[in-house]
């Protein structure tokens, strides 16, 4: 019944140590009043079995829970009615560009780097409702998956659909990768343009420096926050494939050129991490999204409903019914 109920004026709760007063000075008062005649026999007189002398005490009962109910109202019960409005600034374009090489498919990160990376990637798009988000995958060249979109279902999809295909030339384009990225955000009025770049190798393909794209980066302003996926020391990782098609694996030195992502980092204002297992790509995509925020300015506005009027006038009916029976069925006896 006073789900939602908030008392504006708590304070007068203490008013309700009053009642048990009222009924202690009740009892005292009616003892006093009642008049006390002893005899020895009631044999001779006549008694009835009236009902009425019993319920004269509702009288009272209907006076104090007038009296609480007064107490109550004086409280001020009201419902508040909070409805929210957000306004999002510009907001942040995001391009995640995704290395699809067959070294993703290396065994250290659980089921393997490529799904690993997918899952914890659908995760920071999710927490991303306000910022254009962009794929761009790369191996030997690149080419971009998604174009930044505020529909993040369709960014979610294309993720889910990323995976290692003979169709992209072998190898490790970084500069390929980060140049796409770049033309991709170059153009965009957003207030901040991020790119997202992670490889598991070194850069061996492609026609466009790593440098050179980092250069063309930081002209148009785009922060970029590099990752090197990949275990210390040696991983499980695809070495062959067998006659039937499926991939032999072996233990390979795991080469990722850090040298090269912290430089690409550096240039263009970013940040360096490295990724040696599960927990911590998550935490490096965690602390990303700390870095970049989105600013959303909300409005709320309160709409009061006052319950004390239901209150007063209940407490009102019930001092009518009393002042009524007081001058009506318990007239004599008053």
């Amino acid at each position: 019944m006073l789900e939602g109920i908030e008392f504006l004026n708590k304070q007068m709760f203490w008013a309700f140590l009053v009642l048990p007063v009222v009924i202690i000075w009740y009892v005292l008062k009616h003892k006093k009043q009642t008049a006390e005649f002893k005899i020895s026999s009631i044999k001779g007189f006549k008694t009835g079995s009236s009902w009425l002398p019993k319920l004269k005490h509702l009288m009272f009962v209907l006076r104090l829970c007038a009296l609480a109910l007064l107490i109550l109202a004086l409280a001020r019960p009201q419902t508040v009615d909070v409805s929210t409005k957000t306004k999002t600034t510009r907001g942040i374009d995001i391009v995640m560009a995704i290395d699809v090489s067959a070294s993703m498919l290396a065994k250290d990160l659980k089921p393997n780097r490529l799904e690993a990376l997918k899952n914890v990637a659908a995760e920071f798009i999710k927490g991303r409702p306000n910022d254009r988000i962009g794929l761009v995958e790369y191996a030997g060249e690149s080419y971009t998956k998604t174009p930044i979109t505020s529909d993040k279902s369709i960014v979610l999809r294309s993720l889910r659909d990323i995976k290692y295909n003979t169709i992209i030339e072998g190898g490790t384009a970084i500069g390929m990768g980060l140049a796409t990225s770049v033309n991709r955000l170059k153009d965009s009025k957003a207030k901040s343009k991020i790119i997202i770049l992670l490889t598991d190798g070194v850069n061996n393909s492609g026609f466009i420096d790593p440098n050179t794209a980092s250069e063309l980066a930081a002209e148009y302003g785009i922060k970029t926050y590099t990752i090197g996926l990949g275990t210390n020391g040696m991983a499980l990782s695809p070495v062959a494939i067998s006659r039937k098609g499926a991939f032999q694996y072996g233990r390979v030195q795991v080469e990722i050129d850090e040298d090269l992502l912290k430089e690409i980092a550096s240039v263009t204002g970013g940040k360096y991490f490295r990724a040696t297992d599960n927990k911590k790509l998550k935490e490096i995509y965690k602390e990303i999204d700390k870095l970049e925020k989105t600013d959303v300015e909300e409005f709320k506005f309160y709409n009061y409903e006052e319950k004390f009027r239901p209150l007063v006038l209940l407490a009102g009916l019930l001092l009518i019914i009393e002042l009524l029976l007081r001058f009506t069925i318990f007239r004599s006896f008053v």
